[in-house]
């Protein structure tokens, strides 16, 4: 964060400081975890439910905490008194931000806007200084505590924004009011939450809603709620996809052994091949999506192949694949799931398996899909129904609640494969142990209810203790 005094940030928050120099300047990170303060640092403290961070501010004070932002004072650093803590790192966000000539790129979208997020901040990072931090921050919290990372030097800040609910997104640009907004795509993700997909699609144009018209909306042409996002906002807006009428196009898309894309971009007149180093063909999507944001910010079109062919997954658990000694190949896409994104990692899993001589068994580990609400039992047979017919060989289905995706499978005829319910992950880790093979392809994919066990228990080097040939002989 830019250096700010007590006073400054007290005003920022419509706080009262408690104790300490009005002018003592905080200088360092602005963390509500004391384990991640250093000098200078701010230190938020929330009161919750099974603990008070105010308790900590001892530890905070240890670190060399500037002060502590909390709901009352505290003995051992001047405190920033405020109503709500949460409101009040908004507000000081907002604050630092209207003093910083930063670029803002927000990104939303019901699945891959994580993984866009990584592909956006890793162009961006060879124009110039770039916060862009892995993993998932983008809610009430997490949005004003990764804007709260840039400073003077910060050219670029890219925020990724959650909805669930209409007003969500519109909350958060007036956090962090966006230069340019990505919307990704528009599918059933916490339906259960929107009611449709068309509150849904409400919910996300409020990213281009809030740009200004010197901004830039930078839009999904392959899908139709997200391209007619175009008339509501102010700003110009880019297409990208393979569609004939995108702006930045993808044509001639191939997939390699490893379900790696390449493809030709084509912008006018001009085009250049494209080699990515990402698994999954919905990776042409997001790579235009960044390409766009890149070209936007300065990139000079010659450099663009080579940055994206550079480009490689920054956040865990989100097509993540690995080889294991047994000759086993794990894509560890653990960190959460909806049908959409379940989907395109079963398409993933069978470009691997491969085809014909080469052909090996793909055996999928699918766990619950949260927050679909009275769509949950459609959209678990959805998915079991394309893994058959996909023509995955053993569909690992964890917890009664995913049972669907069970029925959905044995709705596919002349499927072949084999399926098996388990109650847990400790269970589908054992099934793996007894049945997986040398060479075979596994999908581990669910919401976040620890599925990423599995995917840990199969990191381990050593062969399974049920591993067998080809053939499947032990």
């Amino acid at each position: 964060m830019i250096p700010l005094t007590l006073a400054e940030i007290a005003a920022a928050v419509d706080g009262t400081l408690h104790g300490g120099d009005p002018q003592a300047r905080v200088t360092g990170t602005v963390e509500f975890d004391s384990r991640k303060l250093g000098p200078g640092g701010l230190f938020v403290a929330f009161a919750g439910e099974k603990a008070d961070g105010h308790d900590f501010a001892p530890a905070a004070a240890a670190a060399g905490a500037a002060a502590l932002l909390g709901t009352r004072p505290v003995a051992e650093l001047p405190s920033i008194v405020v109503a709500d803590p949460l409101t009040a790192m908004a507000r000081l966000a907002r604050a630092v931000l209207d003093r910083l000539d930063t670029t803002v790129v927000a990104i939303t979208g019901s699945s891959g806007k994580t993984t866009t997020k990584d592909l956006i901040g890793g162009l961006l990072s060879g124009l110039g200084p770039t916060v862009a931090p892995p993993g998932t921050f983008n809610n009430e919290l997490g949005l004003p505590y990764t804007a709260l990372k840039a400073d003077t030097d910060t050219r670029f800040l890219v925020l990724e924004m959650g909805a669930r609910g209409i007003g969500h997104i519109k909350d958060l640009c007036e956090i962090a009011p966006p230069h340019i907004g990505v919307v990704v795509n528009v599918g059933v993700a916490h339906i259960g939450e929107f009611g449709s997909v068309e509150g849904i699609a409400l919910a996300k144009s409020e990213i281009v809603q809030a740009l200004p018209a010197a901004g830039l909306a930078v839009l999904n042409g392959d899908d139709p709620r997200v391209a007619a996002m175009a008339g509501v906002t102010a700003a110009p807006s880019v297409l990208v996809g393979q569609a004939d009428n995108a702006d930045l196009r993808a044509v001639d898309v191939e997939l390699d052994g490893r379900g790696r894309p390449s493809y030709t971009v084509v912008r006018g007149s001009e085009s250049a091949r494209v080699e990515l180093g990402l698994t999954g063909a919905h990776q042409v999507g997001n790579t235009l999506l960044a390409a766009a944001v890149a070209l936007r910010c300065g990139m000079p079109w010659a450099e663009l192949p080579a940055a994206l062919a550079r480009l490689r997954a920054v956040s865990t658990r989100r097509m993540d694949v690995f080889d294991r000694a047994d000759g086993v190949t794990v894509i560890d896409d653990s960190y959460n799931a909806n049908p959409a994104s379940t989907a395109t990692a079963l398409r993933a899993l069978r470009t691997l398996g491969g085809a014909g001589q080469d052909e090996r068994r793909t055996v999928a580990v699918l766990g619950y899909h949260a927050e679909l609400g009275p769509a949950e039992r459609d959209g678990h047979a959805e998915v079991g129904a394309l893994a058959a017919t996909l023509g995955v060989g053993l569909l690992i289905v964890v917890g009664e609640s995913a049972a669907p995706i069970l029925d959905g499978a044995a709705s596919v005829r002349h499927w072949e494969g084999e399926s098996v319910l388990v109650s847990d992950q400790a269970a589908a880790i054992g099934v793996l142990r007894e049945r997986l093979r040398s060479a075979d392809v596994v999908l581990v994919k669910g919401s976040r209810y620890r599925t990423w066990d599995v995917v840990d228990a199969l990191r381990e080097t050593r062969a399974l203790a049920g591993a067998s040939d080809g053939d499947g002989h032990r």
